[in-house]
């Protein structure tokens, strides 16, 4: 296994946040890192030693940006498949485009869980206004349709109270195809986070609780609630196991509801993740600097609580202007990713308190 010495070149897929935080953490190590993404704003971009701006299928700046990179990674799971394994051809990608192939895709997502013994919600797929009736049949209500692909802070959903509401819900989603989800009682909202080294090391670090607005997440604390707990170890042996039969390298993250009769898969993000923010100062090693151990094919390194407890709240739209008082609070660590428009429901940065 050859390593990605410091010094060397890191190509991140990407240039919103969870690039900047990579960005920074590399830097950090001594690795110089360049932003491939096609924004004219670019979070990442502002910390980047380069930025080449172009479309992800652009096949000539693809073949530039992978001769002036020693190792390639991506921040967020709606990069082309394609882009990764043109890049794969000529450099280093962690992870891998299967990790990739798998979450793009809601259905292919439930179905390879439900193979390696997780539970999704009951779902049926709808690839027509037909499909959905039936499967509200089959399912009942309350449910909720989500597009199949591209969807993301709730986004391409529609929440369906009763079958009436079937016509009104599958012209939102765009009459795209989806899946239909039955509707689950739970406690909490909770996730797990691990990191797989290229040697097949796992690291996990503590089960954060979960508080979601209008689909957004809000806040995530630990140590989570005794009900999540009870849970975790078998949430965190399912996200094991999906790390290893995708071949995995880097973070990963799977979200969970706690259920009456145990954890109940929700999705999964192969890279970083916002309800991983905390351990940039709440753990030894953040997810951001242990993702890029990772790829490099480094050791990877302790995820133990720097305090007794942990809470991150994301900065969504006009919550940002609340800076100033974020900064006098001795306990905050605020961090403003850098764009320029405030819009509703946008994560403008995020605090930790420990």
């Amino acid at each position: 296994m050859t390593l990605v010495a410091p010094g060397s070149t890191i190509g991140i897929l990407g240039g919103g946040q969870l690039g900047r935080m990579l960005a920074l953490a590399a830097a950090a190590m001594g690795y110089r890192v360049h932003v491939l993404a096609p924004e004219a704003e670019l979070p990442a971009g502002d910390v980047a030693a380069e930025v080449t701006r172009a479309d992800y299928l652009d096949e000539a700046a693809l073949a530039a940006f992978a001769a002036a990179v020693d190792v390639v990674t991506f921040e967020f799971e709606n990069v082309p498949t394609a882009a990764v394994q043109a890049l794969a051809a000529r450099v280093p990608v962690y992870p891998g485009a299967f990790s990739l192939e798998i979450a793009q895709d809601r259905m292919t997502e439930k179905r390879f869980v439900e193979q390696l013994g997780g539970r999704p919600a009951p779902w049926r797929p709808v690839d027509s206004l037909a499909d959905l009736e039936a499967a509200l049949a089959a399912l009942g209500t309350p449910a909720i349709l989500k597009t199949r692909r591209m969807g993301y802070d709730g986004k391409g959903q529609a929440r369906i109270a009763t079958p009436a509401d079937a016509a009104a819900a599958w012209a939102s989603i765009g009459e795209r195809p989806a899946v239909l989800e039955a509707f689950v009682h739970f406690s909490h909202e909770f996730s797990v986070l691990i990191a797989r080294g290229r040697s097949g090391e796992i690291v996990q670090w503590p089960v954060p609780c979960n508080v979601h607005d209008g689909g957004i997440l809000a806040t995530s604390s630990v140590p989570a609630p005794a009900a999540v707990l009870a849970q975790a170890a078998e949430a965190l042996a399912l996200a094991t196991r999906i790390a290893e039969a995708l071949d995995h390298v880097g973070v990963l993250a799977c979200e969970f509801f706690a259920a009456a009769d145990g954890p109940r898969f929700n999705e999964m993000a192969p890279r970083v993740h916002n309800s991983g923010h905390w351990t940039i100062e709440g753990a030894r090693v953040s997810q951001f600097e242990n993702h890029i151990r990772a790829v490099c094919g480094l050791p990877l390194g302790t995820t133990d609580l720097t305090a007794p407890a942990v809470t991150m709240k994301n900065l969504l739209g006009d919550d940002v202007h609340d800076w100033p008082a974020l900064l006098a609070d001795p306990r905050a660590h605020l961090h403003l990713y850098g764009k320029s428009e405030v819009k509703p429901g946008r994560k403008m940065g995020h605090v930790t308190w420990l």
